[in-house]
């Protein structure tokens, strides 16, 4: 369950909604919140909604054109004789 704190004013325009729609504040909240999240979720591609947590590993940018590079590099630190 989550409680909302709304000031005067965002109250009485839920009241007025409330009365206009016969409807109760909990059930317009619910359709703002649902629309608000078709709005700015579903809008969004696959790559937007998780683009803050790409490249988090601390890899370079030029790992995919020199992986080979750096991956005989590696072996051969791990096993030189």
């Amino acid at each position: 369950m989550t409680t909302v704190r709304l000031n005067d004013d965002i109250d009485n325009k839920l009241v007025l909604l409330k009365d206009v729609e016969k409807t109760t504040k909990t059930e317009i909240i619910k359709r703002a919140i649902v629309e608000y999240y078709e709005h700015h979720i579903q809008e969004k591609t696959p790559y937007e909604l998780g683009e803050n947590l790409f490249g988090r590993a601390g890899s370079e940018k030029d790992l995919s054109q020199n992986y080979k590079i750096k991956l005989k590099g590696r072996l051969n630190e791990k096993h030189a004789h």
